[in-house]
């Protein structure tokens, strides 16, 4: 896979779309602003660009990996197709009532989101499954044909089929869809026994409304990204990153597009976990900020963590609880409204708030001089020297401090009796603070340490912040790979080609039947193999397995690494070991005396990751000689200092610069406060040292 020459990695973001393209002479690199009405042009501009750079034609590039936030932002937005939901006669009020949990238990105006179907486009079949896969009232022909003549009269563009207890019997569910193709063979349909084939209704229902609301416009856009390619001379095979973190065909993506939803996030964290391998370390904090949202990751061994559950189109100031719950595989992280365009104002009580609203790419921050009025994390940064308003991108955007100083002592600073600068440093540590929070509760609720971890900086923005960010988390060291600024753009270029097929199957564990679970297994090896062969061929791969267990009586389960096998009914034995374990490394302790259950199986095929080299890791060396000095805002001193400004080329390995400092380089800056000296590595990282620690 990665012996084919001229790769090229594409990842939109909210603000800027990456390119990281991958030649004989090394990488290269670009950031292009995003754009929102023709994503596909920014992505041909950015690889001419990179291209250019290489020195190669684009009919030269062998491979494109694309990741994207169109997904997620169609479900945001409300911007997808007419959809009709299709459900068991008594439950189609389930994506309404939702798990029923308060995620603001103080707010007395609490307004929950909306279900992305009304109330009068989801119908109901006369018909159900047990949980077993028992048919228990059989399907009537007669309905489904009057079903199909609801579904043409309504003139939808899209159907999701989910039925009770389809996951152990999708036989209704089948028979629904088939009718509907022969009556409307162009009509989008998806099935919940496909999409996310697992037990709890709400998460499946909504996977299988997602995935349907989404696919005809993302097949769309495929399609003409695609044929885009051909016409200027990229006839190369694209691939499509997963939010899983491995990659699938454009084929795959298009028939299941809800796996797109977290894809350029996941690149990150596949990008992370590469350096982490490569410096040999175990317990590792990713810290992507880019444009529009920081998204923040723990990678354990080498590996991004993943969970087979997460939300998306949070509503209420990005709070846990208030988005919409999905079950399909993703690298598990947190995601808040912290990034570089994030729109700073004032609340009722006077204070200073960060995000989730975004200037993004269109108009973008009031430096960008496009038309953007409002205050942003990028025009904070500009006013407290971080950023140099001459060579920003690598020189293609000047940025424009008049503007603002102005938006921000118009919006910000006048209201608060402040200077401009005082205003710009309210909004930079807010936005530090909000990320280093949403940092300590995502280690905490893994049962985790934070201050025994190592952070990994990438992104446009992390740069910016990740040393202070260290600052306030009490963390002593930070690397920033090389092309942190277009990290998950890179991430892409190492994935592997991967699918997670999942399925439901319930168990008490004293009753384990290893009969059934072996033939779940088969079926799910078999699924997963064939989506790895349409992009891998016959490339060596990995098989990984995790049973999703608790303790009777509990209301959610924890991943259980198991070994792949033909499993014998005495492993029950082994299993309960494994689950004890997993669960004390998670709570610290065990319950005596309770039955255990295992409730979903998830079964990883992926190609075989290639060695990373490790790193020679220097914790001190030969000073650096600096472009020249420059002054910037020192947030955990109060004041402005002078700092050296170093040219990132320079910080060779061995090479040293005392903080604080600034290095510089086309698609990012680093910061390094007065409380970090900064280190150059091996493989071109920085390694950012708190002062006093040799190790």
């Amino acid at each position: 896979m990665t012996n084919i020459p001229n790769r090229v990695g594409v990842d939109i973001g909210g603000t800027f779309t990456d390119v990281a393209l991958a030649h004989s002479g090394g990488l290269a690199t670009c950031k292009v602003l995003t754009n929102y009405a023709k994503p596909e042009q920014a992505i041909l501009d950015a690889m001419q660009i990179a291209a250019d750079k290489a020195g190669i034609e684009m009919g030269d590039i062998g491979q494109v990996i694309h990741g994207t936030t169109l997904v997620t932002n169609s479900l945001i937005e409300r911007r997808g197709a007419k959809l009709a939901f299709i459900t068991t006669e008594g439950f189609r009020d389930v994506i309404e009532m939702r798990s029923e949990n308060r995620f603001e238990q103080y707010d007395l105006n609490l307004t929950l989101p909306k279900p992305m179907v009304p109330r009068e486009d989801r119908l109901t079949l006369n018909e159900r499954m047990g949980p077993g896969g028992e048919v228990l009232l059989a399907l009537d022909p007669a309905e489904v044909d009057a079903m199909v003549a609801t579904v043409l009269a309504g003139d939808y563009e899209a159907v999701a089929i989910g039925l009770m207890h389809s996951y152990a019997n999708d036989a209704h569910e089948v028979q629904m869809a088939d009718a509907l193709r022969a009556a409307a063979p162009d009509l989008s349909i998806s099935i919940s026994s496909v999409i996310s084939p697992q037990m709890r209704e709400l998460p499946r229902f909504n996977t299988v409304i997602a995935n349907a609301y989404v696919q005809p416009q993302v097949a769309v856009y495929l399609g003409r990204l695609v044929q885009r390619l051909k016409d200027v001379g990229v006839d190369a095979p694209v691939f499509m990153l997963h939010s899983g973190g491995g990659l699938i065909s454009v084929d795959s993506a298009a028939e299941q597009p809800v796996r797109l939803l977290e894809s350029g996030p996941a690149g990150g964290a596949i990008f992370a976990a590469d350096f982490a391998r490569g410096h040999g370390l175990e317990n590792v904090l990713s810290f992507d900020m880019g444009g529009t949202t920081a998204k923040i990751c723990l990678i354990e061994g080498g590996a991004p963590k993943t969970a087979n559950t997460f939300e998306v189109a949070r509503t209420y100031r990005f709070k846990k609880g208030s988005g919409m719950t999905v079950s399909t595989p993703v690298v598990e992280m947190v995601e808040i409204g912290a990034g570089g365009g994030s729109i700073a104002s004032i609340d009722t009580l006077g204070r200073i708030q960060v995000g989730p609203r975004s200037a993004a790419s269109e108009p973008g921050p009031a430096c960008y001089g496009r038309g953007g009025e409002e205050p942003t994390v990028t025009d904070a940064n500009l006013l407290l020297g971080r950023l140099d308003p001459d060579n920003f991108a690598g020189g293609a955007i000047t940025l424009s401090v008049s503007a603002s100083d102005a938006v921000v002592m118009n919006k910000l600073a006048s209201s608060l009796a402040m200077s401009s600068d005082q205003a710009a440093f309210g909004v930079t540590e807010m936005v530090d603070e909000n990320m280093a929070n949403a940092a300590r509760v995502h280690t905490v609720e893994n049962g985790r340490d934070i201050e025994h971890f190592t952070m990994i900086g990438f992104g446009g923005g992390a740069p910016l912040h990740a040393c202070r960010l260290c600052e306030k988390l009490g963390i002593k060291e930070l690397i920033i790979p090389p092309g942190a600024g277009v990290g998950s753009a890179i991430g892409f270029l190492k994935a592997p080609f991967s699918y997670e097929a999942t399925r439901g199957l319930f168990q008490r564990l004293e009753a384990f039947d290893a009969a059934s679970v072996n033939g779940a297994l088969a079926e799910l090896e078999q699924e997963a193999r064939a989506f790895v062969r349409a992009g891998a061929q016959d490339a060596q791969t990995t098989t990984r397995l995790t049973a999703f267990m608790r303790y009777a009586g509990q209301g959610w389960e924890i991943p259980v690494s198991l070994p792949y096998k033909t499993f014998v009914d005495a492993d029950h034995s082994e299993i309960r070991t494994a689950f004890e374990a997993a669960y004390r490394r998670l709570f610290g302790r065990v319950i005596d005396g309770l039955g255990m259950e295992i409730t979903n199986w998830s079964l990883v095929v992926a190609t075989a990751l290639p060695e990373t080299a490790p790193v020679v890791r220097h914790v001190s060396g030969v000073s650096a000689t600096p472009l020249r000095t420059r002054r910037f805002f020192d947030a955990a001193l109060r004041k402005m200092v002078d700092a050296q400004e170093v040219d990132r080329k320079a910080m060779t390995a061995g090479t040293l610069v005392e903080g604080p400092a600034i290095i510089v380089e086309n698609e990012t800056t680093t910061i390094v406060t007065s409380g970090y000296r900064a280190v150059g590595q091996g493989d071109g990282s920085l390694r950012l040292i708190r002062k006093g620690d040799t190790t």
